[in-house]
C-alpha cells in the first residue's frame, strides 16, 4: 500500500513509519520539522520505499494518492492553547481542513486520524466510553481536536472515505520532546536538588507506552467496520504525577531531591485546561484483540529510560561534533 503520514518525523509518528516499513508497505512522511526531527527516521532515508517531504500542510497545494492516510501532524502542547489559542486552531484545525481538501476527489480509501483524550473534557463517567456524551473540552487544545474529528467525520460522509480516529490517552516512550516526564527530567538537568511539580501532584492520568499504542492503531485500522470509527487507546489504570515524579528521580540515580508542588490553579490543576482525573474505557479494542502489555506505572518507568538513554546519546553526539 501507499501510506502517508502527516508529522511522521515526530514521536508517535516515526514509531508509526518503523512498523510501516517494517511490515513491507511504501511510506511517504511529511513534517515541517517544528518538533519531529530527521533523526527519528534516519534508518530510513536511503529506503527505495520511503519518501521524505519537508512541507507544512498550512501551505501544501499537492500531496499526491495514497492508499491511507495517517494524520498525525499537529501542535501537542495542551499548555500552549491558554496562552496562544491561535497556535491549534492553526495547526491542528486548518492543517486539518487542507488535508482533507486535497484527499477530496483523491483515491485515499482511509484517513486514521490522532485525537486526544481531552475532547471529553471532565467526563463525569471514568474508564470513560467512546460514546460518552456531551463532549465538552476545557482546553483550546481539546477543542481542536474535537473540531478536527467533526470535519473529518463529515467529509468521510461527504466524499465517501472512510475514517479511523483514534482518542489517545498520555502517550510515553522515545523520541519524545514534551510531557510530563520530559519536564522532570529536564528540570532535574538544571537543578538535582528540588524539582517543580506543576499543580498538586495528585493529577490521575493512563499513560500508554508509544509500541502499545501503535499496534493499537494498525490493529483498530485493521478491524474498522464503519464509515467513522472511534477508538480509545490507553491503558487500564493510572499514575499520579506525584508518583511519575519519584520514578524519574529514581531513574535518574539522584537521591534527596525535594518535590516543590505550585499548587497549580482550578483545584490542583497543573495549568488551565489540565484534566485532572483521566482514564479511558478500551473495552471497544480489548474487543478486537488487544491489550497494553505495560500498565501506566511501567510504560512511565520504560519511557524514562528511554528518554534517558536518549538524552545520553544527543549529549554524546554534540560531544562529537
Amino acid at each position: 500500500m501507499r501510506v502517508l503520514v502527516t508529522g511522521g518525523a515526530g514521536f508517535i509518528g516515526s514509531h508509526l513509519v518503523d512498523m510501516l516499513m517494517a511490515r513491507g508497505e511504501e511510506v511517504c512522511v511529511i513534517d515541517n520539522l517544528s518538533t519531529g526531527s530527521l533523526e527519528n527516521i534516519k534508518q530510513w532515508l536511503e529506503s527505495p520505499r520511503f519518501t521524505f517531504i519537508k512541507g507544512d500542510l498550512l501551505d501544501i497545494s499537492d500531496l499526491g494518492d495514497y492508499d491511507i492516510i495517517f494524520h498525525l501532524a499537529a501542535n501537542p502542547e495542551v499548555r500552549v492553547s491558554s496562552e496562544s489559542p491561535e497556535v491549534h486552531f492553526q495547526q491542528n484545525v486548518v492543517a486539518t481542513y487542507n488535508l482533507l481538501e486535497r484527499v477530496r476527489g483523491s483515491k485515499t480509501d482511509v484517513v486514521v486520524f490522532a485525537s486526544t483524550s481531552t475532547v471529553y473534557g471532565e467526563a463525569s463517567k471514568i474508564p470513560t466510553p467512546e460514546d460518552y456524551a456531551p463532549l465538552k473540552p476545557i482546553s483550546v487544545y481539546g477543542a481542536s481536536k474535537l473540531a478536527c474529528e467533526a470535519l473529518i467525520s463529515a467529509y468521510a460522509h461527504t466524499y465517501n472515505f472512510r475514517a479511523v480516529i483514534f482518542r489517545l490517552a498520555n502517550i510515553v516512550g522515545s523520541r519524545s520532546r514534551h510531557g510530563v516526564i520530559v519536564d522532570f527530567i529536564r528540570k532535574l538537568r538544571r537543578n538535582t536538588e528540588e524539582l517543580e511539580v506543576l499543580g498538586d501532584g495528585n493529577q490521575r492520568k493512563s499513560y500508554l507506552h508509544v509500541s502499545d499504542c501503535v499496534q493499537a492503531m494498525l490493529l483498530g485500522l485493521e478491524k474498522a467496520q464503519s464509515r467513522v470509527e472511534v477508538y480509545n487507546i490507553g491503558s487500564e489504570d493510572q499514575v499520579d504525577v506525584r508518583t511519575i515524579a519519584r520514578v524519574v528521580v529514581e531513574e535518574m540515580g539522584l537521591k534527596d531531591v525535594r518535590l516543590k508542588f505550585t499548587g497549580g490553579v482550578d483545584g490542583g490543576r497543573g495549568w488551565k485546561g489540565d484534566v485532572k482525573n483521566m482514564l479511558l474505557d478500551i473495552t471497544k479494542l480489548r474487543s478486537l484483540g488487544w491489550r497494553p502489555r505495560l500498565n501506566s506505572l511501567d510504560a512511565v518507568r520504560r519511557a524514562t529510560k528511554e528518554l534517558l538513554a536518549d538524552d545520553a546519546l544527543q549529549q554524546m553526539g554534540r560531544g562529537k561534533s
